[in-house]
């Protein structure tokens, strides 16, 4: 079997939404895949600061805040913050209309300091809503906005009760970023992030195939969420979670058991990775 590359999304793929551990049979499958040839890279909106806790399970390279950060082994291949006055818009503009924002930078998060307030009055959720609501209630490293130190900002992940809040940050901003919002309306709230049309996770793969001299229907893609899409699109083979969005297992090409039913390692047996 030719060798391939594998891209692994985190929150509701790799682990159960807002945690960072992985199943046993997925760190055990991972391993074996890898002894048997094939490159594992982590494929997340997630920022290197919130990614590093399950960094330990060696991987082969990172696609970090949504493809705004793409390693392949020790090499940065991509680096792409948002720039000061991108931010400023961004910011002024969300929080003129109420929304709650977290930004994400490489070595730290920053949030409003009410969203934890916020976040406790809804109900439900999906991966997204429950990866925040548990990193602010286990402190994963959210530091308060008002600590923000002016490093380099990839991200705004936003959450507001209207999508009409958002409205004025989308007309200001729309033709340099793309506004992913969750497809789940039952929590309560309307969730998202601002990602930038420079990149995406499905550049950010082509990006490592194309390092590696990889043909890209070589490539595989775990994912569970919307966030996911580019992903998804772009692999030669696409696989979303059964506890993932209705949406992406419509046009995934595959459907394994959920991340906490040892869906990865089933799926990797399935495709005779391991």
């Amino acid at each position: 079997m030719k060798n391939k590359l594998i891209f692994v999304d985190i929150d509701g793929t790799l682990t159960p939404a807002g945690t960072n551990v992985p199943p046993d049979s997925a760190v055990e499958a991972i391993k074996k895949a890898q002894q048997n040839g094939h490159k594992v890279f982590l494929c997340t909106g997630r920022n290197f600061d919130m990614l590093k806790p399950v960094l330990k399970y060696d991987f082969d390279g990172v696609v970090g805040s949504s493809g705004g950060y793409v390693t392949c082994g020790d090499e940065v291949l991509y680096d792409c913050p948002m720039s000061t006055e991108q931010l400023n818009i961004a910011l002024e503009s969300l929080h003129k209309n109420g929304v709650f924002c977290t930004i994400e930078g490489k070595d730290g998060s920053f949030g409003d300091a009410n969203l934890k307030d916020f976040l406790d009055s809804t109900e439900g959720g999906n991966s997204e809503i429950e990866r925040w609501r548990k990193a602010l209630s286990e402190n994963l490293g959210i530091r308060p906005m008002d600590e923000y130190d002016g490093q380099p900002i990839y991200k705004v992940v936003i959450m507001a009760r209207e999508n009409s809040q958002i409205d004025e940050c989308r007309s200001l901003l729309e033709k340099d970023f793309s506004f992913v919002i969750q497809d789940v309306p039952a929590h309560g709230c309307v969730n998202g992030e601002l990602i930038n049309r420079k990149f995406d996770k499905g550049k950010g793969v082509r990006l490592i195939a194309e390092h590696l001299g990889i043909p890209i229907e070589d490539t595989i893609g775990f994912g569970d969420s919307m966030n996911d899409l580019e992903m998804i699109e772009t692999v030669g083979v696409s696989v979303c979670m059964a506890n993932g969005s209705e949406k992406l297992k419509e046009i995934s090409d595959i459907v394994c058991p959920s991340v906490t039913e040892d869906g990865l390692a089933k799926a990797f047996a399935d495709l005779k990775l391991i």
